[in-house]
């Protein structure tokens, strides 16, 4: 590809010389170990590291042209200024593979919790009905039915773009975080159905406050088309500012939740059946697989979504009925005594509100909740989520998450102080993750629960005392022993 085809659209800071626009490119980097001869290198500051300092070895292995944000001294190759790098990586990327999402019909999720199962969801809802659908989100991206290793909610611009040029699937859902939006991740991508979810307290060691969080999530739905359909859960305080917002822009919105005025509203929902009946002039009955009123809400998500994207409303209703779930997101077990295990990625306050809330509607006898918090993550949920699960489970034990740079001692002493400030008696503290799992199922009797929260599908980051990666495993272990052969 020509420098002049591949710049389309960025606002470079310094002048381009006239015969470097023929220049040919064969490739993009955003770190030095991935340059080849002929590539174009994005130097980005990051959190950890700086991609100026990085600048030598790019050109050492055969970059033949550099983009930062610095002014530099005169380089031995062309160098390109611009005023943010993150969102040249974005334009450059989907110059470079051709605009992939132009010919696909795209639908973005944001919300703090439920963006994972609505999109499953709504994966499911196209491909029953003739749509091929790919996946791009936290527990893995699907391409082509092809299951691709995640590393973010939301890839780099960089490999974003490669995955849908990659995509043969006639649409796309996407998990779009905040993190991904404030770090223009989708930059040049448009969408024809933009959704909502809800927002709670989550990453505000990252924004710092829940309104610089809203306007985060908020970036996505300037990447609506102008035909485009927005699907707001209004029954959350964040959706209804949002839904009021994009209304005052004449936008296209569709509304969800239980007030009178939303377009899709719930008239009334059976928690113990996972139905709801939305009002209207025909009442419409969802039935869902799914317990718990956030999965009553997903699901209404996902219902709209596929709407909004021209497949008909009873092939919908009949799609729900058979979907199969989703890895990690309240993954039920039985064992041989009649103990309910669940695994669920809950790792916000709200999140972990509902799963507990949920085994406790659905009739649990007696609710062991095991938990735990990551080294480096906002520490500022953790009070909450204590004085939630001291309420609401029988008793409860604080474990091992992932410690990233924590020292596990250090962990552990946090631990015992916030339990000794916000939580009760029904508290312990059992670092060992795989030990607390075997000591809540061997303690349990028939009818009661043991909800598992924090990891979902993750593999866990550190070995434990039984031999089992994840929480998934290590429930299976307890419910399925090894044979002794």
């Amino acid at each position: 590809m020509k420098l002049t085809q591949l710049i389309k659209g960025l606002i470079p800071q310094n002048s381009i010389e006239e015969d470097l626009h023929d220049l040919v490119i064969k490739g993009i980097a955003d770190s030095s170990q991935e340059v080849e001869e002929g590539f174009v290198f994005i130097a980005i500051k990051g959190y950890k590291d700086d991609g100026h300092n990085h600048i030598a070895h790019a050109i050492q292995k055969g970059a033949t042209l550099i983009v930062g944000e610095q002014e530099l001294e005169e380089l031995p190759i062309p160098y390109l200024r611009v005023e943010n790098a993150r969102m040249a990586l974005g334009i450059l990327s989907k110059n470079f593979y051709g605009n992939p999402a132009s010919g696909k019909l795209m639908i973005g999720i944001t919300g703090t919790n439920g963006k994972t199962t609505t999109s499953y969801l709504v994966k499911h809802l196209l491909e029953q009905n003739g749509i091929t659908c790919s996946v791009m989100g936290t527990i893995q991206n699907i391409v082509n039915g092809e299951s691709i290793k995640s590393a973010n909610t939301t890839p780099s611009s960089l490999i974003l773009q490669k995955l849908l040029a990659e995509s043969h699937d006639d649409a796309v859902v996407m998990e779009v975080s905040s993190h991904g939006l404030t770090q223009h991740r989708i930059e040049g991508i448009e969408f024809d159905v933009c959704m909502f979810t809800n927002l709670h307290h989550e990453h505000l060691d990252y924004h710092g406050s829940m309104e610089s969080y809203y306007e985060a999530k908020s970036i996505l739905f300037e990447h609506l088309k102008p035909t485009g359909t927005a699907i707001i859960n209004t029954d959350d305080e964040w959706g209804e500012k949002l839904d009021r917002e994009l209304r005052a822009k004449g936008r296209d919105v569709w509304s969800i939740g239980q007030a009178q005025h939303s377009r899709f509203r719930i008239e009334s929902f059976d928690m113990e059946h996972s139905t709801l009946c939305l009002a209207g002039e025909e009442k419409t009955l969802i039935q869902s697989p799914m317990a718990g009123i956030h999965n009553i809400y997903n699901s209404l998500m996902a219902y709209a979504a596929a709407l909004a994207v021209g497949v008909k409303k009873d092939d919908i209703l009949s799609s729900i009925k058979n979907f199969p779930g989703v890895e990690g997101r309240f993954e039920t077990s039985k064992t041989g005594k009649g103990v309910i295990v669940i695994v669920d990625y809950a790792h916000t306050p709200d999140a972990v509100f509902h799963c507990l809330t949920t085994a406790k509607e659905a009739g649990a006898n007696q609710i062991t909740h095991i938990f735990g918090f990551r080294g480096d993550r906002d520490s500022s949920k953790r009070r909450e989520m204590i004085e939630i699960t001291s309420n609401i489970s029988d008793r409860y034990i604080i474990t091992t998450d992932d410690l990233n740079s924590v020292p596990a001692e250090e962990m552990q002493l946090h631990y015992i102080e916030l339990n000794e400030q916000y939580g009760n008696e029904k508290g312990l503290i059992q670092m060992d993750r795989t030990r607390a799992i075997k000591d809540a199922i061997d303690s349990s009797s028939e009818g009661d629960w043991v909800v598992i929260t924090g990891k979902g599908h993750e593999k866990y980051s550190h070995q434990f005392e039984l031999p089992t990666e994840s929480d998934k495993e290590t429930v299976k272990f307890m419910v399925e022993p090894p044979s002794a052969e």
